[in-house]
Parts: structure tokens; C-alpha cells; sequence
């Protein structure tokens, strides 16, 4: 099933802010040395290999850019790829190919590089019940692209953002004066504004999951920075109640362990913050 956060108007929107970002007014250099009528095909070579993302929003920029492109796709989004593949190949009016170029390789090659390094992560937990997640680190105005290829790489997605999931970390519970009454604070919120949404608690120590257990009326608990055997400990005090998060400083070193402490799921906040680009490139035959 697709996101929710995949809307028709949210793609859509995405793409008409990203080429007004880099059109602006015109692509001189294309207009000015390319004549109208001129026709090519360009096809993406793959110079690395991985998994690629990138490929349905690639399809729908060229489409916005020129709907008379002809577009033909060797690849699908979560194929895996080897370095000298050809992703897909598209022909038509030489000028919407350079004008369309650059974005469709910004997206392509981060949300491939993105979509990579989730599998990579997800193939580490293989035969866990664990799950990786990732986290609001993001790109500004890159979030819907970066969400997306974490999905493609088989990663779980957190909430989207701000508004669609209640998270009360160490910096909310210290404000309201502790768990109980920042979870009483938001449960009272949310039952005045009438909305529905999943609560997650950060604890820090066995003590605070027991806090957060004996207030109750919550949907996840996060245990952030533990040791693993704290880990342990929480998960078999929670006692399957509640969903569980690992979260703070997991590297690929430390994963399996981590997974195999029971957890449902496990944020890396490297997901997406500072993953590297996959390489691609749009080579033009005239």
C-alpha cells in the first residue's frame, strides 16, 4: 500500500517547486544553443551498483516537463542494479531533455543511494521481528523524496512529520514536568482538538519505561541511548504492551545485536542525513 504521505498533489507540487528551484525564468544555456526543433534520446547509465529509487518521480518530471516524451524503462523502483546497466531511455524534443536532466538526477541518484543503504540495513536484522525505521533528519523540502526511498529499500517509515504522530522526547517530558504528566498533558490535547493520533514516549532508563507502563494510554515506547542489556530488560518489562524503538547512536556494527534485543524497530537517523548519492548519469545521443 502507498504512503499517504505519496498524494497525487504532493508529488505533483514537489515537482513544480523543484523546476521553478531550477528553471526559473528559462534554461538559456538549452534555449540559446539548442534549436527547437531538434530531436534525441538520452538513456541512464547505472555506474554503480545497488538498488535504484528514483524511477516513478523520474517518469513524472519528464512528463511535466514535455508530455510528449517517450519514455522507455528497463527498471523498476526497488530493482537491484549493476554498474553498467541502462535504467531506462528516453527520446524526443532535445531541449525538455536537458531541461528536465538535472532533477531527475538529483532525485534519482539520492533516493537510490538512500534506497541502498536501507536494504543493506535490512538484510543485517534478516530473521529478526525488527524493522528499520528512519527519522525527521532530513532534507528541507527533500523529505517527501527521502521518506519514499527508504520505503523502496524495504525500511519502515516513521511519522512524516510534526503533525501526523505525537513524539515526547527528553526535552517535552523535562517542560511538563515529567512522563505522567506530559503524557496526561497530550492525551487531554488531543481528546479536546478530536484527534486521533499514536503517541510515542522517549525513556531513557528502566525506570522512566516503568513511568511510562504504569501512565499508560500510549502506542510506542522508545529506549534511547541503552546499553543492550537495558534493552533486554525494557522489552521484557514491556512485555509485548506496547511497541518498542531502539534509537541513538545504532551503527551497522552494532544493528544485529541491537535487533536481536526483541525491539519492533530501530531508527537511524543515517537513513537519510548522511547516506552517499548512488552515481547515475544521463548520457544524450543525438
Amino acid at each position: 500500500m502507498q504512503p499517504a504521505y505519496l498524494s497525487d498533489q504532493a508529488i505533483r507540487e514537489f515537482i513544480k517547486q523543484a523546476l521553478r528551484e531550477d528553471l526559473g525564468e528559462g534554461d538559456h544555456s538549452t534555449l540559446g544553443s539548442i534549436p527547437i526543433t531538434k530531436k534525441c534520446g538520452a538513456k541512464l547509465l547505472i555506474k554503480d551498483s545497488g538498488i535504484i529509487a528514483g524511477v516513478a518521480i523520474a517518469e513524472r518530471i519528464f512528463r511535466e516537463v514535455d508530455e510528449s516524451l517517450q519514455i522507455t524503462f528497463y527498471n523498476k523502483d526497488g530493482d537491484p542494479i549493476e554498474k553498467g546497466e541502462v535504467a531506462f531511455i528516453v527520446e524526443g524534443s532535445a531541449r525538455s531533455i536537458l531541461m528536465a536532466e538535472r532533477l531527475v538526477l538529483n532525485c534519482m541518484q539520492r533516493m537510490s543511494g538512500i534506497a541502498t543503504y536501507t536494504h543493506r540495513l535490512c538484510k543485517i536484522i534478516a530473521g529478526t521481528k525488527a524493522q528499520v525505521m528512519d527519522t525527521r533528519k532530513t532534507t528541507p523540502n527533500f523529505r517527501l523524496m527521502e521518506k519514499w526511498a527508504v520505503a523502496i529499500g524495504g525500511g519502515h517509515n516513521h511519522r512524516f512529520a510534526l503533525y501526523d504522530m505525537v513524539m515526547l522526547k527528553d526535552n517535552h517530558i523535562d517542560m511538563a514536568g515529567g512522563i505522567r504528566a506530559a503524557i496526561e498533558n497530550v492525551k487531554n490535547y488531543l481528546h479536546e482538538k478530536n484527534k486521533s493520533l499514536k503517541i510515542e514516549v522517549e525513556t531513557r532508563t528502566l525506570s522512566e519505561v516503568a513511568e511510562v507502563i504504569a501512565a499508560g494510554g500510549i502506542d510506542v515506547i522508545m529506549l534511547d541511548n541503552m546499553s543492550l542489556n537495558e534493552m533486554r530488560e525494557a522489552v521484557a518489562l514491556i512485555n509485548g504492551k506496547y511497541k518498542t524503538e531502539a534509537s541513538g547512536g545504532i551503527t551497522e556494527s552494532t544493528l544485529r545485536s541491537v535487533a536481536e534485543c526483541g525491539v519492533d524497530y530501530i531508527s537511524v537517523g543515517a537513513l537519510t542525513h548522511s547516506v552517499k548519492s548512488l552515481d547515475l548519469s544521463l548520457k544524450v545521443e543525438s
